[in-house]
């Protein structure tokens, strides 16, 4: 829905709210599936603890694109005074891609939003423990850049934004329903972002380079 742009122009540029959000300690839960993950093998927090930021990232992640949806909404139609431009009708088809696309499908549909879902939180967490790299600025941004611009480009899965993207769509008129929303995108496409996050990434890292206590 980049404006008409070019699929691989739209991902060069997606990355930037994922940099802005990093870079100033804000919550993703998407990245949380990860982070958490590692710190709960390390002991440093409860299983408990994991899944209330985990739950409540998500509330306020939901509240978030549903109130950037209304805005942007209002704004591209004048307060509902206008009808949709085409950056509207592009959020509708989206939104209709991702939800009756799959539903179209069947359990197959389910089982392919769900592995899409795994293969975009898989490079979207490589990104949020790739920014412990780095200690400037730049190469935070640099390296983050990276994961998320190949994700985008291909085409998968990540549920925070189809948090916004599958609402707006239903706001410009996508035959959208909420069920089609939840059931054929949202939950099994979170499903496969934990997955990813704690069993692809946070946990095979701390794994990896966790310090093992000298011997004598």
């Amino acid at each position: 829905v980049s404006q008409g742009l070019p699929p691989i122009a739209g991902a060069v540029i997606f990355p930037v709210g994922f940099v802005l959000l990093a870079l100033l300690g804000l919550e993703l839960a998407t990245g949380n599936f990860a982070l958490l993950p590692a710190g709960f093998a390390a002991g440093k927090l409860k299983a408990g603890g994991m899944l209330r930021n985990w739950t409540w990232v998500l509330i306020g992640n939901l509240a978030g694109c549903l109130l950037l949806a209304a805005l942007v909404y209002g704004a591209s139609t004048r307060l509902g005074t206008s009808g949709a431009d085409p950056v509207g009708e592009a959020f509708k088809r989206a939104a209709e891609a991702k939800t009756l696309g799959y539903k179209n499908l069947g359990s197959t549909g389910w089982a392919l939003s769900f592995l899409k879902g795994v293969l975009a939180n898989w490079m979207v967490t490589v990104g949020t423990m790739m920014i412990f790299v780095s200690r400037s600025t730049l190469g935070k941004a640099a390296i983050m850049w990276l994961p998320i611009m190949t994700f985008f480009a291909l085409g998968y899965e990540h549920s925070i934004v189809n948090m916004f993207v599958i609402p707006i769509g239903m706001l410009f008129g996508a035959e959208v329903t909420i069920t089609d929303w939840w059931v054929w995108n949202q939950i099994p496409v979170t499903l496969g972002n934990i997955l990813a996050g704690a069993l692809l990434t946070g946990l095979p890292l701390y794994y990896t380079f966790a310090r093992t206590p000298s011997k004598g």
